[in-house]
């Protein structure tokens, strides 16, 4: 009797017949947004409720951990921001690299567009903001109308299928790239606090271990992981903010493969050949020897034949999108939008400030600097790009969102009533911004067949 082997597709398992749907969602390309969007719907309907005491109860909840000499006190505010943010920042780091590397950044001429149009986006909004807010009690928020939320952006044209090219979705990927790197540096520079030295030395000294394990051909993933739980909690007691540890580490991840595509297939062929080989009528792969060596190689193959930043930023990616980044607009976008002393408005110069910088600012400084640096020669518009659609998605960058609320909370961590204003005006922004972009990229495209 031989042992015959199926050539068609093994019939899905019942579990995976029941996750498909779900599996489906979350690989589309507007499913972060989507989960982020009705996460903030969500805090915002909570918070003006009559439950709106458990809203604000839930995330003052302070949590303690005593363990011998170490003791550790958090509201679940606190830990979400400056504990699970750290993932989000570790995995906007190693987007960052990656672009860097192989990407867009990768050279001067690919990186000019985008970086031009990341630095008027973060420029003019930020003029705008200043200009309203000079000398009075918001001036330290000029950072919040500077920031752009990738996934929402991406998120919002993603809905627009075949009208907008891939050379534009390239464009505001990258530019909302480099929008975080800008981020990411006004958080350290302008919105930490003073500076512990030491505490400062023991990063560098960390830092510089992640740096040494990835020359030395470290690339176990754990390893990282010890060091950067020991480099966050440097860098927490250094009064830089902690989620700088996240990028920091990222940058010290392996970026390279073990071997090359040619050494892959012929190791992985002989590797087939061996399994093959080993089968029989009587035989079964789970006391089969041979076969069992035979895969163990085939997994040892396929790991060195990626980068440890691509595995991990891939693993993370829903771990982010679809638990730390809703979680954490679950315990920021909560707004009390009713009057009085606790209410927020539009006429005050925080809200203005934030939303004539994130839905002026942020569209013109894109477009202007945008056609600077094509005038200038400096760059040149993606194949099947106009400028119509590089200005709608200029509107794109307006959606600030989750950034922007992550540097009000720093700008504005001892003073409330300013933390509220800047939240509705990111949030009113924001939709204003996404809205106004859709629009418009709906019109500059052309229509799907």
């Amino acid at each position: 009797m031989s042992q015959t082997y199926p050539t068609d597709r093994a019939q899905p398992l019942l579990i995976e017949r029941i996750l498909q749907p779900f599996a489906q969602f979350a690989h589309t390309a507007s499913a972060g947004g989507i989960v982020l969007l009705v996460c903030t719907v969500i805090a915002l309907v909570w918070a003006n409720s009559p439950w709106a005491a458990s809203y604000h109860g839930l995330w003052e909840l302070e949590l303690a951990v005593d363990a011998g000499p170490i003791a550790v006190r958090s509201t679940l505010h606190h830990l979400i921001n400056d504990g699970l943010m750290v993932v989000f920042f570790f995995l906007v780091g190693l987007e960052i690299k990656r672009e860097v590397r192989i990407g867009e950044l990768a050279s001067f001429r690919r990186a000019a567009l985008p970086a031009a149009a990341a630095l008027g986006g973060m420029v003019v909004p930020a003029a705008l903001y200043a200009a309203l807010n000079l000398g009075g009690p918001g001036s330290a928020g000029w950072g919040i109308p500077m920031a752009t939320d990738i996934a929402f952006a991406l998120g919002v044209l993603a809905l627009l299928g075949n009208r907008v090219p891939a050379g534009l979705k390239v464009f505001l990927a990258a530019l909302a790239i480099v929008d975080d790197l800008g981020a990411v540096l006004v958080i350290a520079i302008f919105y930490s606090g003073g500076l512990d030295w030491g505490a400062v030395g023991i990063a560098g000294a960390l830092l510089l271990l992640a740096a040494g394990a990835n020359a030395a051909g470290v690339r176990q993933p754990w390893a990282y992981s010890l060091i950067g739980v020991a480099l966050w909690g440097a860098v927490l007691a250094s009064g830089i903010h902690a989620t700088i540890a996240g990028v920091l580490l990222a940058m010290t991840i392996p970026s390279r493969t073990r071997i090359d595509e040619d050494e892959f297939l012929k190791r992985t062929h002989r590797s087939v050949e061996e399994f093959e080989q080993a089968c029989g009528p009587e035989t079964n792969v789970l006391t089969n020897q041979a076969q069992q060596e035979a895969l163990l190689r085939l997994e040892t193959l396929c790991e060195q034949a990626q980068a440890p930043l691509q595995r991990i930023e891939r693993k993370l990616h829903g771990i982010v999108a679809f638990g730390i980044m809703p979680l954490f607009a679950l315990a920021n976008a909560g707004v009390h939008l009713a009057g009085g002393e606790e209410g927020a408005g539009f006429s005050n110069p925080v809200t203005l400030g934030i939303v004539f910088g994130l839905v002026l600012g942020k569209p013109l400084g894109i477009t202007l600097f945008s056609w600077a640096a094509v005038r200038t020669g400096l760059a040149a518009l993606p194949r099947g790009v106009t400028w119509r659609m590089v200005h709608g998605a200029a509107w794109l960058g307006g959606i600030g969102f989750t950034m922007s609320l992550f540097i009000a909370g720093l700008a504005f961590v001892d003073a409330p009533a300013l933390l509220t204003e800047a939240k509705l005006g990111v949030l009113a922004a924001s939709l204003v911004a996404g809205a106004c972009g859709w629009f418009l990229l709906r019109r500059a495209g052309p229509r799907e067949g």
